[in-house]
């Protein structure tokens, strides 16, 4: 039986002012599954989550998210839609508590996700405890959790994550792991995986896409990224 896609890309072009980022990139999310995007810095991942999302503009090709063509749409109505997002850098609210910026994404979602906070301190106890500290007090490692269950607290059906292992020690790395492990095994949100750790891809993906200069060189299941194509468009 054929996969059904939450997220397919179709020849999708993207500009900073006339320079020409992204060059007829073609990527699907299968309903449910992982997959990650891989590649040099510079080769154009995050400009393409960034699309995805509505921050940039396509000037060519389509998005289509859950049947529906979404090229156009701003980015608001896209995560209201369904499309979680987690960028480079995180991106918490510094000045605001953990339970304010939880609260900006419970109020991102739909409106009956009243069990929703506790499902993410079951997956994040740690931020249970720490509701009144402010965002920009919290360790690296703690503010990539938090991020994470705030867009989790928007019950996505497909979610962004653009390098949730940057600057993150490894006993974090590996509870972010365990996190999306479990969520992939409820079945309920496709992933699209930016991420430069390959271990760590290699273990999370389903399907892996290389990017080069924009375009997508290299692509299949996991199992099929062999070594040698790993070390030709990934090794430094």
């Amino acid at each position: 039986m054929a996969e059904t896609d939450s997220l397919q890309i179709e020849g999708l072009n993207v500009y900073y002012g006339e320079s020409h980022i992204l060059r007829d990139v073609a990527l699907r999310v299968p309903q449910c599954k992982t997959a990650c995007l891989m590649g040099r810095n510079g080769a154009g991942k995050t400009t393409l989550l960034k699309s995805l999302i509505g921050l940039l503009p396509a000037r060519g090709g389509r998005i289509v998210f859950q049947g529906q063509d979404v090229t156009s749409w701003p980015p608001d109505q896209r995560a209201r839609s369904g499309i979680g997002y987690v960028p480079q850098g995180r991106e918490i609210l510094p000045q605001l508590t953990v339970q304010e910026n939880l609260t900006l994404g419970l109020m991102a979602g739909p409106r009956q996700n009243g069990g929703m906070l506790d499902e993410v301190f079951h997956l994040f106890p740690v931020l249970k405890t720490m509701l009144k500290r402010r965002g920009g007090d919290l360790s690296g490692g703690q503010q990539q959790q938090l991020a994470l269950a705030r867009a989790l607290l928007a019950q996505p059906k497909v979610l962004l994550l653009d390098e949730p292992t940057e600057g993150i020690q490894p006993s974090i790395i590996d509870e972010i792991e365990d996190v999306l492990v479990r969520i992939k095994e409820q079945k309920a949100v496709s992933i699209l995986l930016v991420e430069q750790y390959l271990e760590f891809a290699l273990r999370l993906a389903d399907y892996f896409y290389i990017m080069e200069k924009g375009s997508i060189v290299a692509q299949g299941p996991i199992g099929e990224l062999s070594a040698e194509v790993a070390q030709r468009h990934l090794e430094i």
